[in-house]
């Protein structure tokens, strides 16, 4: 017996040596597995003393008590203190440790069109950048996009989309930095898509067609992205209600500001709600006005062939828009049926000075006003899971622009582009998608978009989607 109890007394010395060094071997373990086994250790020791002190009373040996308890009482005191430490907390990870969501979209097409796509002009409109036009013949890559997305803190989310195209050109799309305030406010910094418009918001993998209304290739060249900030606010009812407010650089289609200041700025506004439980609604306003300083394009001369005369207009450009959506689904199921109506309208309104280097006539200066509109109207119906129906009109109207020489230089016909006109398009599609990742869409679609020429477009586009990726805007 009296060489049993120096052993259990080394033994419990060692555990509590052990123990006094938990903190440090613990780091990377959680609190509550720490105390668990603190627990059962205290435990199972103050049975072992219990059954010693009894065998010791047994023996009447009360002269080897006092320094086994004495040390027994030492253990259990640094076992409280082990205790009554606060969580360790998780050591820095470094900077390699980040790992952001991120989600690859896979889109191409293969377009077979009866009008050569190199000669497409949007008739009585500005030229609003090198997207505007049906795409190219044959194969092609799309629009494939890469995102990347994480929490940065507690404060702030951000967020990249990076679009690759056929030309094999990468272009950021989207980069902002995103954060939640107080009394429902929502800020984001960077670059993103405007609020100006329902569809300009999504990403084109998103469309319920191959490609985007002619409005939206007049008025923005495809779509506005507005690089600078964003205050939106979501009211606290039970109808959805949020109002919106943007500052920009001002750089892109229809502005072309390269001052220090705020070269555009755009405010909107949208309600929706539930009518039923079958029944949905979002509806909404917009207003873009942009400072445009030498916006140039290129105006074809008359007189000289093959010969482009430079132009650039300079002034004010206000654009507003109104924008609704209907979503009925049967009992609120969309697996089975559904159907979306959708439909825009956009104004605008431009006045300023067009400077041109007319290579016949010498540079001329004169005084510019237009008031451009477009429109579309847009059904899709999914018949049965999977499978869905697309309808489509697209129509634009010029408008009454007005074209004064400033200095008799030049006269209106000297800028051919702008001619009165009104080009429309009819669209019909369908679509087969087996899963949420991947969709396939058959495209048919007349497009009047030239004074004179009707181009007959057949699509065939694969949109695949890999990896983490958010809902979809309502």
């Amino acid at each position: 017996m009296s060489r049993e109890i120096p052993h259990l007394a080394h033994a419990a010395f060692a555990a509590a040596l052990a123990i006094t060094n938990m903190p440090a071997l613990a780091a990377n373990t959680e609190a509550e597995q720490l105390r668990e086994e603190l627990r059962q250790t205290r435990e199972s020791l103050e049975s072992r003393i219990a059954a010693l002190e009894a065998r010791l009373a047994a023996t009447q040996a009360p002269a080897a008590k006092a320094p086994v308890v004495e040390r027994l009482d030492q253990f259990e005191n640094r076992l409280s203190a082990v205790e009554s430490m606060p969580p360790p907390e998780a050591p820095p990870q470094p900077a390699s440790a980040m790992n952001p969501q991120m989600s690859l979209i896979l889109g191409g097409t293969w377009a077979r069109l009866s009008e050569n796509p190199d000669d497409y002009l949007l008739q009585g409109f500005v030229p609003a950048g090198e997207e505007a036009g049906p795409g190219a013949r044959g194969f092609s890559l799309g629009e494939s996009e890469m995102t990347l997305s994480a929490n940065v803190d507690p404060l702030f989310y951000g967020q990249a989309t990076f679009g690759i195209s056929a030309e094999n050109d990468i272009e950021v799309e989207e980069a902002f930095v995103r954060s939640s305030l107080p009394e429902g406010f929502t800020s984001r910094v960077g670059r993103f898509f405007s609020g100006i418009g329902y569809l300009n918001q999504q990403h084109a993998h998103g469309w319920d067609f191959v490609d985007a209304p002619l409005v939206y290739t007049a008025m923005f060249g495809g779509q506005y992205k507005n690089e600078g900030a964003e205050l939106r606010w979501l009211a606290p009812l039970d109808t959805f209600l949020e109002l919106g407010a943007e500052l920009g650089n001002g750089r892109g289609f229809p502005g072309a500001d390269t001052g220090n200041g705020i070269g555009a700025w755009t405010l909107f506004a949208s309600a929706g709600g539930d009518v039923g439980e079958s029944h949905s609604w979002k509806a909404g306003m917009a207003w873009l006005h942009a400072d445009a300083t030498a916006r140039s394009y290129e105006e074809p001369d008359l007189l000289l062939e093959d010969v482009s005369n430079s132009t650039a207009f300079s002034g004010d450009s206000d654009t507003w828009s109104v924008q609704g959506v209907w979503k009925w689904a049967p009992e609120g199921n969309s697996h089975e049926r559904n159907l979306k109506l959708q439909g825009e309208y956009f104004g605008r309104k431009e006045s300023g000075d067009l400077v041109q280097s007319n290579a016949s006539r010498g540079e001329g200066l004169m005084d510019y006003r237009s008031t451009p509109s477009g429109w579309y109207l847009q059904g899709v119906y999914q018949f049965m899971p999977a499978w869905r129906l697309g309808l489509r009109y697209d129509s634009l109207d010029s408008g009454n622009s007005r074209l004064s020489s400033q200095d008799g230089v030049l006269r209106p016909a000297a800028f051919p582009t702008l001619a009165a006109a009104d080009p429309d398009r009819s669209s019909i599609m369908l679509d087969w998608s087996p899963t949420e990742f991947s969709r396939l869409r058959l495209q048919f679609a007349r497009d009047a978009s030239r004074e004179g020429q009707d181009d007959d477009q057949i699509y065939l586009q694969y949109i695949m989607s890999l990896g983490a990726h958010g809902a979809h805007q309502f």
